[in-house]
C-alpha cells in the first residue's frame, strides 16, 4: 500500500465509484457513462492541480482568467455544460443524469466552474431554458450557456427584507411608461462582481410579508442605476465573483425585461430552487467524497498505537459512518431527481434531500479531518479547505431549520386533509 502513489489510488477509487454507479443504476445511457468517465479524468488531470496550487481560492487562481482557461479545456475534453440544452452547446442531461456527472465535477472545488455548472450560473441556465422568451434566450441564455458571460440571481436582502423568508421581499419595481423602475438593496449576491447580467426579484404588488406579488427582471450589469458594492467576506473561497451587496437606484428596465409574467416571480422561482438545491447536493457530495477518500488513504497507511490507524475501531466507525452518509445522500438525491424529472416540484423530496445532505456532507468532511489529525486541519491536505467550503451549505438555499419546518408542516397538513376527507 505504501508503495502506491496517490494518483494511482485516485484512479483506483474512481474505477470503484464507476462500478458502484453501474450496479446501483443501470439506466444510465452509454453517453452518460462515457461523460462520467471523461469528467473524472478531466477533473483529475486538468483541474485538481490548479485547485491545489491555489489552495482552493478562485480569486487567487486568477478569477475569470482561470475560468476561461478551464472552460476552454473542458470544451476540448467534451465535458462542458452537461446541463445546458443541446441547441445551446450543452449535453441536455435531465436531473437524474446530471447527478453522477456533477458529483464527478465537484470532486474539485474548481470543477463546477470548469464545466460551467457552478452556482448561480447553472441554476440560471436551467431557469432561462424553461421560462425565457426566444428573444431573452438569445440575449441572455446563449452567452451564459457558452461561458461567454457570468450571471447573478438577486433576491436576498438585508433585514428586514427577503432571506430565508422570501415573502419579506422589499425591493420594489414600479410600472412606468415603457417599462419598470426598480429600487432596493440586495446582499449576499453570489457572482455579482463581474457578472454580465442580473436576474432581479422585485415586488410589483402587495406589501412585504404578503405572499406573492413578485416579478423577475433581466438587466445587463452595465444598466444605469445598478451598482455592485462591497464583497461580504465569507468562509468560502471557491465561488467566483464573491458574495456582494448590490444596489438598485431608479434602475429602468423595459417591459421586454420581464422574465415570465408579472407577479409570478415566486412561482417561477420554484422552477429554479428545487433543481438548484439538488445540483448543490451533487457538487458538494463530490467534494465530501474527496475528503473521505483522502482520509481513508491516510489511515490505511499511517501507523500508530501498534497498528495501522485504519485497523482501529474508532477510526473504522468514522469510515463506516462516512460511507453510510455518502450512500444515504445519493439515495435521497436519486429520489428527488426522479420526481423532478417527472415534472413535479418535488418540494418535500428536495427539502428532505437538501437538509440531510447539507448536514451529512459536513459530517463527512469533519470526520475526514479528524481521521487525519494535524494534517486534517492543515493546507497539506485538501480537507481543511473543504471544511470551509461545505459549512455554508447548511445556510443557503434554505437553512436546515426552514426545511424541517416545511417538511413537518406538509406532514401535519396531509393528516388534517385526510381527516377532512374522511369526515365528508
Amino acid at each position: 500500500m505504501a508503495g502506491i502513489c496517490h494518483r494511482e489510488l485516485d484512479r483506483a477509487i474512481d474505477r470503484s465509484v464507476r462500478k458502484e454507479l453501474s450496479i446501483r443504476d443501470r439506466s444510465y445511457s452509454d453517453h452518460v457513462r462515457d461523460l462520467i468517465a471523461r469528467t473524472e479524468q478531466f477533473i483529475r488531470d486538468e483541474v485538481l492541480p490548479v485547485e491545489d496550487a491555489h489552495g482552493g481560492d478562485i480569486t487567487a487562481a486568477g478569477g475569470d482568467a482561470i475560468r476561461a482557461d478551464l472552460q476552454k479545456a473542458a470544451k476540448a475534453a467534451g465535458v462542458f455544460a452537461p446541463h445546458a440544452p443541446v441547441e445551446y452547446g450543452g449535453h441536455g442531461l435531465n436531473m437524474s443524469d446530471r447527478a453522477p456527472v456533477f458529483e464527478a465535477a465537484g470532486y474539485s472545488l474548481f470543477g463546477p466552474t470548469a464545466l460551467n455548472i457552478a452556482a448561480p450560473d447553472e441554476g440560471n441556465v436551467h431557469m432561462l431554458a424553461h421560462i425565457a422568451s426566444d428573444e431573452q434566450k438569445q440575449q441572455f441564455l446563449a452567452p451564459l450557456a457558452a461561458g461567454d458571460v457570468r450571471s447573478a440571481f438577486a433576491m436576498t436582502e438585508p433585514a428586514p427584507g427577503a432571506g430565508a423568508d422570501p415573502n419579506a421581499l422589499n425591493t420594489r419595481a414600479e410600472k412606468v411608461s415603457g417599462g419598470w423602475k426598480i429600487n432596493g438593496r440586495k446582499h449576499f449576491i453570489t457572482g455579482a462582481d463581474g457578472a454580465g447580467f442580473f436576474i432581479i426579484m422585485a415586488r410589483t404588488s402587495g406589501e412585504p410579508g404578503q405572499r406573492g406579488g413578485a416579478t423577475m427582471f433581466l438587466a445587463p450589469a452595465d444598466t444605469a442605476g445598478l451598482k455592485v458594492g462591497r464583497h461580504i467576506n465569507t468562509l468560502d473561497r471557491s465561488m467566483i465573483g464573491g458574495h456582494c451587496e448590490v444596489d438598485f437606484e431608479d434602475l429602468f428596465v423595459p417591459d421586454s425585461a420581464v422574465l415570465g409574467e408579472v407577479d409570478q416571480g415566486f412561482a417561477y422561482a420554484q422552477v429554479r430552487l428545487g433543481p438548484a438545491r439538488m445540483t448543490h447536493v451533487m457538487r458538494w457530495l463530490g467534494a465530501a467524497r474527496r475528503g473521505h477518500d483522502t482520509a481513508v488513504r491516510y489511515v490505511a497507511e499511517r501507523e500508530g498505537f501498534g497498528s495501522r490507524l485504519g485497523d482501529l475501531g474508532m477510526i473504522q466507525k468514522m469510515i463506516a459512518d462516512n460511507e453510510i452518509d455518502i450512500a444515504a445522500t445519493r439515495a435521497l438525491l436519486v429520489q428527488a431527481c426522479w420526481e423532478l424529472d417527472q415534472g413535479s416540484h418535488a418540494s418535500n423530496a428536495t427539502s428532505i434531500a437538501k437538509t440531510f445532505a447539507a448536514e451529512a456532507i459536513f459530517r463527512i468532511v469533519d470526520r475526514s479531518a479528524q481521521m487525519c489529525g494535524g494534517l486534517g486541519v492543515s493546507e497539506d491536505l485538501p480537507i481543511a479547505r473543504l471544511t470551509r467550503e461545505v459549512r455554508p451549505f447548511r445556510v443557503y438555499d434554505g437553512p436546515s431549520e426552514v426545511h424541517r419546518w416545511a417538511i413537518a408542516k406538509r406532514a401535519v397538513g396531509a393528516v388534517r386533509k385526510a381527516a377532512r376527507e374522511a369526515a365528508k
